[in-house]
């Protein structure tokens, strides 16, 4: 362990090595509810690629594993180290290297979070917006999650908005993907498989995102129905209307009443409806001009109260933030709820409504129970779940993931698998598809430092 030491400290010097006492418990977890934290045995702060490099170079030669770091929002236990691992964290690379606007791209290391980029975007009159609800993650995270969010229904989820890598390879090459261009017809596609890998086959140290307009009016719709079916009844009738949301999102009636109570949301709905309502439908629009924004939110109130909608209220500005706040932030109210895991299940949006009601009977025959809220426009359900005892809870989990397969889903759609749900996984993919994965990985990573544990268990 000395020489490693020796070794790591010479490439980034003895301020930026921790080891023993001085690693903080943050370095030891992400926020995965049912992953127990695990301090690495050293954590190592570069400054450059080419730090990176020699790190992960002195990482194969040593069988040291090695997690990535970013600000540790995950919610699968990715960014858990091993206990004779190192984390290298990205906290100072994080810089906005260039916002090019001619081009409507950022250049950015991966340390640097969204709340950081969308401040620099802003002052350019520019977007970029992958918002997965939690605006501390890092650009690198996300890349490594895939990470989507609510305004995935319109601008698509991370891989739609990156454009270019620069990586480094476990071996110690440093190479570039992609660029500043959408069009690529030249080999394989590197950038689109590092985006996604969960820090096993690469780890990002410079992304090239794409930038989009920044549109400056918006209006947030709410409206409460009698059950979920004809929430997503209603959904592919927006999609189709040309109204183009940013937000479409349906949020169940124990989850809506949670968010009204923790973040004391004054949202107008009276009491007798609010009794009746079983689901709401979130709808945010946008547009440059304030009067085609009107039109837009006359025509949606008009689709919606057409299909079946309790009452439809436009939401003031104040109100309607704190409640798409709160919606990004229902993970807090279902870990302050107690919740056992939380799951990101994706299936076709028309299949929502038969997987919710299958996930619900699955808890309660295991004794526990679901509940959840979810971006309606794309099939992403997100359930928190109480079941108390592992191995009920596991039982169930295996059933609710493989329904959403069977009904032509997967088992994560934007958080990843992580530690979390590899085993999981393995049980249920084809066993093709995770041998040809493997050999990828192997491609990659030959001395296997990259992440173990994560995807393969």
């Amino acid at each position: 362990m000395g020489d490693v030491t020796a070794q790591l400290a010479a490439i980034v010097g003895e301020a930026n090595l921790l080891t023993g006492e001085a690693i903080s418990d943050d370095y030891a977890h992400d926020e995965a509810l049912s992953s127990p934290p695990q301090k690495p045995a050293y954590v190592a702060k570069p400054a450059s690629a080419e730090e990176v490099a020699e790190l992960l170079k002195a990482a194969s030669t040593a069988s040291v594993p090695v997690t990535a770091r970013g600000s540790g929002s995950g919610l699968s236990a990715a960014a858990r180290p091993l206990a004779d691992g190192l984390v290298i964290s990205f906290e100072r690379m994080n810089a906005v290297l260039e916002i090019d606007v001619e081009n409507h791209v950022a250049v950015v290391q991966p340390g640097v979070t969204l709340a950081e980029l969308d401040e620099r975007a802003a002052a350019a009159g520019l977007t970029y917006p992958v918002y997965p609800g939690e605006l501390s993650a890092t650009i690198g995270g996300t890349v490594g999650t895939n990470a989507g969010g609510m305004r995935a229904v319109k601008y698509g989820v991370t891989r739609n908005n990156v454009l270019g890598l620069q990586a480094v390879l476990p071996t110690g090459e440093i190479i570039r993907t992609g660029g500043r261009t959408s069009k690529v017809s030249t080999g394989y596609d590197l950038t689109q498989l590092i985006v996604g890998s969960e820090g096993t086959l690469a780890l990002a140290t410079e992304v090239i995102v794409k930038l989009h307009p920044r549109l400056p009016h918006g209006a947030t719709v709410l409206a409460p129905f009698d059950d979920l079916d004809q929430v997503m009844a209603v959904v592919p009738k927006i999609v189709a209307s040309g109204l183009a949301p940013h937000i479409l999102e349906y949020i169940d009636n124990m989850t809506m009443a949670a968010m009204v109570y923790n973040e004391k949301l004054e949202l107008g709905v009276p009491d007798a409806i609010r009794e009746r309502s079983q689901a709401y439908l979130l709808v945010a629009l946008e547009n440059s001009d304030t009067g085609r924004l009107g039109e837009d939110v006359e025509t949606l109130g008009g689709l919606l109260d057409e299909l079946g909608a309790l009452e439809v209220y436009v939401l003031e500005g104040g109100s309607a933030r704190k409640l798409v706040e709160a919606r990004e932030k229902a993970f807090w109210s279902a870990k302050a709820a107690g919740a056992d895991d939380v799951v990101d299940v994706v299936v076709p949006r028309s299949a929502m409504p038969v997987f919710l009601a299958k996930a619900r009977e699955l808890a309660l025959a295991a004794g526990g129970g679901v509940i959840g809220c979810g971006h309606a426009g794309d099939g992403n359900v997100h359930l928190a779940v109480f079941c108390k005892d592992p191995e009920a809870r596991t039982n169930l989990l295996t059933g609710v993931f493989a329904y959403a397969m069977e009904l032509g889903g997967a088992i994560s759609g934007e958080h990843g698998l992580g530690r979390t749900k590899a085993k999981y996984y393995l049980k249920l993919e084809d066993p093709a598809k995770v041998e040809l994965l493997r050999r990828i990985k192997s491609g990659f990573d030959p001395a296997g430092i990259l992440n173990p544990g994560v995807l393969f268990g």
